[in-house]
């Protein structure tokens, strides 16, 4: 009977054991549970953080990409009505493009001019030729003329200036043997101008920012 006892004593602790096994793992397994879903819950909190600041994102990109439209817009209305001004007072050649050709010239043709030439007035025969800007190399042989026009998508202008540049040689022979690099120029320019002037091999150069760039210039070099 004694040995019967002590058995069935150790069978209650072992069912004791496992029962307070099995309530351990259930209270652990609800804590998990609860954490879980604390956790799911956070990281559904920061998906809806994450949406909200994708939108933010989003919005402030149409706010940047409507501020570089308008920002174009008015920088080329500004140098349009600065360009009818200055062609008014009479002073865009020397005031705004005389200046700078030099410093466009060493930077897109890695030549620095030894004579600068402003509103040029050559006669010859009773006749005349003005030239807005000349300048020009005698190390590497290069002349540049510069045309400068407060609007320069008239058509006429353009013809205009190709019949000028079949005339420099005639009216500064001095310049006989040099490569004729010719520059249209204006504040800004319709884009079928510019490819009217490198179809023609004429270089289109326009004010971008605060400074003279030519934004054909890759153009005509390959072609």
């Amino acid at each position: 009977m004694e040995e019967i006892k002590e058995k069935v004593d150790r069978l209650e602790y072992a069912l004791m054991r496992l029962a307070y096994t099995q309530q351990k793992t259930e209270m652990e397994l609800q804590e998990f549970k609860r954490e879980m879903q604390e956790f799911k819950n956070e990281m559904q909190e920061f998906k809806g953080e994450m949406q909200e600041f994708k939108n933010e994102m989003l919005e402030f990109k149409n706010e940047m990409r409507e501020f570089k439209d308008w920002s174009k817009k008015n920088i080329e209305n500004l140098n349009r009505q600065w360009g009818n001004l200055a062609n008014k007072l009479g002073t865009l050649v020397e005031d705004i493009f005389a200046p700078s050709i030099d410093i466009v010239i060493k930077r897109h043709f890695k030549i620095a001019p030894d004579r600068i030439y402003t509103n040029l007035l050559v006669r010859k025969n009773g006749d005349e030729l003005e030239l807005d800007i000349v300048a020009s190399s005698v190390k590497e042989k290069k002349l540049f003329v510069v045309e400068v026009k407060a609007n320069p998508d008239r058509e006429e202008y353009v013809e205009r200036f190709q019949r000028k540049l079949s005339m420099v040689f005639e009216y500064l022979p001095e310049y006989a043997g040099f490569e004729l690099l010719p520059i249209y120029a204006g504040f800004s320019m319709k884009e079928n101008t510019v490819k009217k002037l490198s179809q023609l091999g004429i270089y289109a150069m326009v004010v971008r920012g605060d400074i003279l760039e030519i934004v054909n210039f890759d153009d005509i070099r390959k072609s």
